[in-house]
Order: C-alpha cells, then sequence, then structure tokens
C-alpha cells in the first residue's frame, strides 16, 4: 500500500476503474442499484393488483412489501463484511443476479406464500447492491471527485422512488402486476454484463481480503444473529405497526421487544469483537455519527412524502394513481439538474455547509405544505415537490461524502453498509411516523370539531338551514334536503379533519429537517485539497 492509503486517503492502485473511465463505472454500477430502488416503490402501487390476481386480502398483500424490507435490512446491515470477505465485485454480482432471478420467479409466483418467499431472496440479494456500488464508486475516484461520482449514484436512489408509483400504476394498469417484476430481469442481465467486463476488483481491497482469509475466518455467528432478529423485527415494526395498532397488539409488542433487546445486546457484543461482522466504532466518530443521523432525516423525509404526498391527493382530491405519481415527477427531474450542479459543489464547498442549505430546503418545503387547503392545485402539490427535489441532493451528496472522511480504506464497506442502513431504516421510520401521526392527529381534531357539531350550536344549525334550502332548491323535497344537508356537513367536517391532520404531519417533517441544520454545525470540516496528496 501506498503512504497515501495507509494514512486513509486514496491511492490509484484501489480504484476499482482499472483502465476505464471512472465516471463510465459510476453509471454502469448504478443501473442495479436504480433498478432495486425502483423495485421498492413499484411494488407498493400494485398491490391492489397483486391482491386480486392472488385471490388475497389487501392485508395480507402487504407481506409483499414487508417481507422484502427484512430481507432488505438484514443483508444490507452485513452486507459491508460480506464484501469484503468475498470481494467487492464477486459480492455485487452475485447480489445483481440473485435479485434478477428472483425478480424472474416473482414474476411467475403462483400463490402469495410462494410469492413471498420469493420477495425474501428479492430482498437478500437487493441489500447488498447499494452498500457495493457506494464503496466502489470511492475507491474509483479520489475525494475531490467522489462528489460528483455520488452524483450519478444519487439519481438512482433519490429519483427512483419519485418516478416509482407513476410507472408503477402504468404498468400495472397497462399490463399486470407480474410485469412490475419481469422488467428487472433484462436490466439485471445487462447490469451483469457491464460489471463483469468494465469493474475491476483493487489490487488493495483483494490483497485485504485474501490476508483476512489468511488468518483464518473467524464468522460472527452471535453479531450475525442479533442483527438479523433485531432489524428484521424492527422493520416488521415499523412496516406493520399502523395496521395492527401498535403496541396495542401482542405480535407487535413482542417483536419490539425482541428487537430492542438483540439491538442493545449488539452494542457490547461487536465492540469486543476483533472482527466484528458490523463496525459500530464508527458510529463513535463525530463525523461518521452525525452523517448517519441526517442520513437517518434524509430518507424519513424522502421516503414519507413519497408515501403521504400521493395518499393525500388520492383519497382527499380524488386524484387517479397516474396523476398523484405525476405531481412527483417535476420533483425528480429538478433532483436529476441540481445533482452535477451539487457534486461539483461539494469539490469546493466544506459539506457541513452544503447540508445545512439542504437541511434549511427540506423545512421550508415541508413547511410550504402545511398552507394545505381542499381547493389546491395540482401545481401547489408539484411545486412542494420540486422544493424538496432541489433540496434533497444538498444533503445525500454532501453527507455520502462527508461519511467517508477519516473513515481507513478497509473500513468503507462498512460505512458504506452504515450509510444505507440509516437510509432505509430511516425510510421505514418516516412512513411509520407521518402513518402515526396521521392516525393520531385526525382522532384528536374529530374529537375537537365535533364539539361545534352539535344541533344545540348555532353555526350547525345555520349551516344545515343554509345547505336544506340549497338542497331544496336543487329539487329535493324537504325530508330529503334536510338529511343531505346533514350528510354534507359531515362530510365537510370529515375533510376538514384529514386536511388538518395531513397538515400536523407535514409539521412533524418540518422539525426533522430544522433538527438536520444543527447536525450539520457538529460536523468538523474537511480538507478539499486531499486528492492532491493521493495521486
Amino acid at each position: 500500500m501506498t503512504d497515501a492509503t495507509q494514512a486513509g486517503g486514496w491511492s490509484p492502485e484501489r480504484s476499482a476503474a482499472g483502465g476505464h473511465n471512472p465516471y463510465l463505472i459510476a453509471f454502469v454500477v448504478s443501473i442495479a442499484t436504480f433498478m432495486e430502488v425502483l423495485d421498492t416503490t413499484i411494488a407498493n402501487v400494485a398491490l391492489r393488483h397483486i391482491a386480486g390476481g392472488l385471490a388475497v386480502g389487501i392485508d395480507e398483500s402487504t407481506y409483499v412489501i414487508t417481507s422484502y424490507l427484512v430481507a432488505n435490512a438484514i443483508v444490507l446491515s452485513i452486507s459491508g463484511w460480506l464484501a469484503t470477505v468475498l470481494g467487492r465485485k464477486r459480492f455485487y454480482m452475485m447480489c445483481v443476479a440473485t435479485f434478477a432471478a428472483a425478480s424472474l420467479l416473482c414474476g411467475f409466483a403462483w400463490s402469495l406464500e410462494s410469492l413471498v418467499l420469493f420477495r425474501i431472496l428479492q430482498g437478500l440479494g437487493g441489500g447488498g447492491m447499494a452498500t457495493s456500488e457506494q464503496a466502489i464508486l470511492a475507491d474509483s475516484f479520489p475525494p475531490a471527485k467522489r462528489g460528483q461520482a455520488f452524483a450519478i449514484y444519487g439519481i438512482a436512489v433519490v429519483v427512483a422512488p419519485v418516478i416509482g408509483p407513476t410507472l408503477g400504476g402504468w404498468i400495472t394498469d397497462t399490463y399486470s402486476w407480474h410485469w412490475v417484476f419481469l422488467i428487472n430481469v433484462p436490466m439485471g442481465l445487462l447490469s451483469l454484463f457491464l460489471v463483469g467486463t468494465l469493474v475491476n476488483e483493487p489490487s488493495g481491497a483483494e490483497e485485504e481480503r485474501r490476508a483476512l482469509l489468511r488468518k483464518g475466518l473467524r464468522v460472527d455467528y452471535v453479531g450475525f444473529a442479533l442483527v438479523a432478529i433485531g432489524l428484521g423485527s424492527l422493520e416488521f415494526v415499523l412496516d406493520e405497526g399502523q395496521r395492527n395498532d401498535w403496541f396495542g397488539s401482542n405480535m407487535i409488542l413482542g417483536f419490539a421487544l425482541i428487537s430492542g433487546f438483540c439491538l442493545l445486546a449488539l452494542i457490547p457484543w461487536e465492540l469486543t469483537r476483533e472482527e466484528p461482522i458490523i463496525e459500530l466504532r464508527l458510529l463513535g466518530q463525530r463525523q461518521f455519527a452525525a452523517c448517519f443521523l441526517v442520513m437517518l432525516g434524509t430518507g424519513a423525509v424522502l421516503i414519507s412524502t413519497t408515501q403521504i404526498l400521493p395518499q393525500l391527493l388520492q383519497a382527499e382530491l380524488n386524484y387517479t394513481a397516474t396523476l398523484a405519481g405525476l405531481a412527483l415527477s417535476p420533483g425528480g427531474i429538478f433532483t436529476m439538474m441540481m445533482m452535477p450542479i451539487v457534486g461539483r459543489l461539494v469539490s469546493s464547498v466544506q459539506p457541513k455547509y452544503l447540508i445545512m442549505v439542504g437541511a434549511l430546503i427540506v423545512m421550508l418545503s415541508m413547511w410550504h405544505l402545511t398552507g394545505l387547503t381542499q381547493d389546491i392545485s395540482y401545481g401547489y402539490a408539484a411545486w412542494s415537490r420540486i422544493f424538496l427535489g432541489i433540496g434533497l441532493p444538498f444533503l445525500f451528496l454532501p453527507v455520502t461524502t462527508a461519511s467517508y472522511d477519516g473513515v481507513p480504506p478497509e473500513k468503507t464497506n462498512q460505512a458504506s453498509a452504515l450509510i444505507n442502513v440509516a437510509r432505509n431504516i430511516g425510510g421505514s421510520m418516516g412512513v411509520a411516523l407521518a402513518q402515526s401521526v396521521l392516525a393520531q392527529r385526525q382522532q384528536f381534531h374529530q374529537s375537537r370539531l365535533v364539539e361545534h357539531a352539535a344541533p344545540s350550536d348555532i353555526g350547525y344549525q345555520q349551516t344545515v338551514d343554509a345547505m336544506t334550502r340549497y338542497f331544496q332548491a336543487q329539487g329535493s323535497n324537504a325530508s330529503e334536503a334536510a338529511s343531505q344537508a346533514i350528510a354534507w356537513v359531515g362530510q365537510t367536517l370529515q375533510r376538514q379533519i384529514d386536511f388538518l391532520a395531513y397538515i400536523d404531519v407535514f409539521w412533524t417533517l418540518a422539525v426533522i429537517g430544522a433538527l438536520m441544520i444543527p447536525l450539520a454545525l457538529s460536523m468538523r470540516s474537511i480538507d478539499l485539497n486531499a486528492p492532491a496528496r493521493g495521486h
């Protein structure tokens, strides 16, 4: 190894690009990750079609999503260790091949049980892609150019959830839910061919792998069991909690206790291992810990808004699934436009300042949505997403870049795994938080507004009288008009309750955006000229 490498810098020997243009490598390894992230959101849209096609209830069909997320979380957390042991390129190709094969099986699933089984296999394959890709990018580019490299990767993980609902709705409406999974097969084969042809295993990483195997591979079985059960149970709680009344359900309570015990036991166990399966010591570093928390918040805002905004548009404003998805699309376009710009800024501006700008924009975009009314236009919803789409690159790219600062090259696999765990778990936590706030605030606002809908309330009486006269003018008799007036008041009241609850959700997400600002301030400045020593 060179002195730069030993010092925690970059060296050409560690490049996965070999003799190829590293930007070509960035594009090639992003194909499969884009496919995997896209598949996660597409499947959400197809649930009703899947339930109908397999003759099961919509609640049962949600296990198609839960099973994937649980398997994904388990592999994601240990993918850094697996990439080190198996080799980065080899592990990446194994993940892509597994994902593509499982997608083919999902497309031909004959029952819910078979589909859930194949989705677990798909999740196991998909979990390692993002981690391996980030580590390959970190090794292919010197630190000064990593921001531009991660911009290409960022398009995959930020834009894919935006276009997923629209594409998923179109595929299921035009063809069938089977094609939601089958489209992954040709993309997977293309990715395998390009990665196998163009990407090299970094010589430095290969030497470290051989040295590790020569010492005798000691598998941390206890650590693996703790992280698999802990994260798997946590993912199940977050995904199923709202549907099962959270801790009012013995099943959810049981999984929560199991998750808490395993994750707490994981900390002392991993900190005392020479070769831990998860490098928790990284979370003890101020820089990496701050990046981890910001990525947690970024995932929470991105994924929760990707779900809650179309839900609002469809449930309250009667948008079609396709039109609701299209309301998110302009945000994706602006994200793609901003990615290369922010990628260049990362090379010359301290990441912590860029993160502060991103957090401020995200906070303001959520604050914009707190101005919801019952007659908002398509443009209002689209602009809210555009604001968010502008802010996300200022969070995602600097966080990804800063998280590697001070991390030794042999730990890049582990660092990448933990940052991706933060994004995935943050997304699940954001969705769970948004749905819980929505349900609880609906109950709160209903209890307050119903107080003013009593027959003895003067305002209520005047409204019913006015609407009764309106319906009589439309041709209803006195009895029908009175019933219609009461029904109209009830519907109007319910819509007000729902809108007030959605506003509270967006206030909550705005607070998450605000909390990321002091986290950014806590980060240290990094040496933007470090790459000069790496060549």
